[in-house]
C-alpha cells in the first residue's frame, strides 16, 4: 500500500513540475510573440502581428481567387459576354476584392495605414534599384485586362510566339503552341512589341498557298483546278470564296497564288495548307500539270584550248556517253 501511495505521489509531483514548465514556456511564447520586433512608422510590429498578416494575406488570396472563378465560371457565363470579356472582369474583380480587403483587414488588425508611407517609399526604393521589370510587367496586365487587344483564346504572334492564349496572369501571358507546349510571355511584350491578333474581330482567318507552274501550262485550265481543289475541301468556306492570283512570270514558272478562308483550321493552318498542296498535287498529276524546278542554260562563248582539247578526246566522249 505504501508503494502505491509513493508512487501517486511521484506521479502527482511530475505532474504538478511539467504544468509548472507548460506554464513558464507559455509565458516566455506570449513574451515573445508579443514583443516588438520592429516599428512601422510609429506602430510597433510583433511576431505574433506578422503571423496573423500572413494567415490573413493567405486567406484574402484564396478568397479573391474563389470570387474569381464563381463569377467567371457561374455567374457571367449566363450572359453574351465572349471569354475573354468574361476572363478579364474576373481578374478585374479579384484584384478589387484583394486591395478592399487588404485596407480593410490591415485597420481592423490596429495598422494604422498612414505609418506604411515608410513602406510604400521602402517599396518605391526597391523599384528603383531593381524591380522596374516586375512593376512594368504588372502594369501592362493591367493595360491588357483593361484595353483587352489580346484576350483568352485569341490566336496571337508576338516576336516568335506563335500560338493560343490560355491565361492572362499578373505579371505575365501564357501561350500554347500547336506543340502543345506553353510559352510564358512577359505581359510588357505585348505593350511594348508588334502584335498579330489572328482572331481580334472573329475567327476567320485566310490562307496563301504560293505555286509555280511551267509555260507550258494554261493559265486558265490551272485556275479551274485550283479552284476546284479548294472548294472540294471541307475546311475551306464556300463564302468568302477562294481566289487565285496569277501573279508574277517567275524565272521558270507562272507563278500563282490560292487564296482561301476558313474558320476551323485556325488553330492549325499548317495541317490545311498541306491538305491542300496533297490535292493540288494530285490534280495537277491528273491534268499533266507540270510544276518546273528551277533550271539554268549556260552558254560557254569561249574555251580554252585544253579544256578544248579535253572536251575533244576521251574525256569528251565519256561525258557525251
Amino acid at each position: 500500500m505504501g508503494v502505491v501511495l509513493a508512487g501517486l505521489l511521484a506521479v502527482a509531483l511530475a505532474v504538478a513540475n511539467f504544468g509548472e514548465f507548460l506554464g513558464v514556456a507559455w509565458a516566455q511564447g506570449q513574451h515573445l510573440l508579443n514583443a516588438p520586433l520592429f516599428d512601422v512608422g510609429k506602430q510597433p510590429l510583433t511576431a505574433l502581428a506578422l503571423i496573423k498578416i500572413v494567415l490573413f494575406l493567405g486567406a484574402l488570396i484564396l478568397f479573391a481567387r474563389f470570387s474569381s472563378s464563381i463569377l467567371q465560371q457561374k455567374l457571367l457565363t449566363h450572359t453574351r459576354l465572349e471569354s475573354g470579356q468574361r476572363y478579364a472582369i474576373a481578374r478585374v474583380v479579384s484584384y478589387v476584392v484583394f486591395a478592399l480587403g487588404l485596407i480593410i483587414g490591415l485597420e481592423s488588425m490596429g495598422l494604422d495605414l498612414s505609418s506604411l508611407v515608410v513602406v510604400g517609399g521602402a517599396l518605391g526604393l526597391g523599384v528603383g534599384l531593381g524591380l522596374q521589370t516586375v512593376v512594368s510587367n504588372f502594369v501592362a496586365g493591367l493595360i491588357l485586362l483593361v484595353e483587352q487587344p489580346i484576350r483568352v483564346g485569341d490566336r496571337i504572334e508576338v516576336g516568335e510566339t506563335y500560338g493560343d492564349v490560355v491565361a492572362m496572369r499578373g505579371r505575365s501571358t501564357w501561350v500554347r503552341t500547336n506543340d502543345n507546349v506553353v510559352i510564358i510571355v512577359p505581359n510588357s511584350d505585348f505593350i511594348e512589341k508588334s502584335v498579330t491578333n489572328w482572331t481580334a474581330n472573329d475567327r476567320l482567318v485566310r490562307i496563301t498557298l504560293p505555286l509555280g507552274v511551267s509555260y507550258n501550262s494554261d493559265p486558265v485550265q490551272v485556275r479551274e483546278a485550283l479552284l476546284r481543289v479548294a472548294g472540294a475541301n471541307p475546311d475551306v468556306l464556300a463564302d468568302p470564296a477562294p481566289d487565285v492570283v496569277f501573279q508574277d512570270f517567275g524565272d521558270s514558272s507562272l507563278d500563282f497564288q490560292l487564296r482561301a478562308w476558313t474558320e476551323t483550321k485556325v488553330n492549325h493552318p499548317a495541317i490545311l495548307k498541306s491538305d491542300l498542296y496533297f490535292a493540288i498535287f494530285e490534280e495537277f498529276r491528273k491534268l499533266k500539270i507540270e510544276i518546273p524546278f528551277p533550271q539554268r542554260d549556260l552558254h560557254v562563248r569561249t574555251v580554252a584550248p585544253d579544256a578544248a582539247a579535253l572536251l575533244h578526246g576521251p574525256v569528251g566522249n565519256r561525258l557525251q556517253a
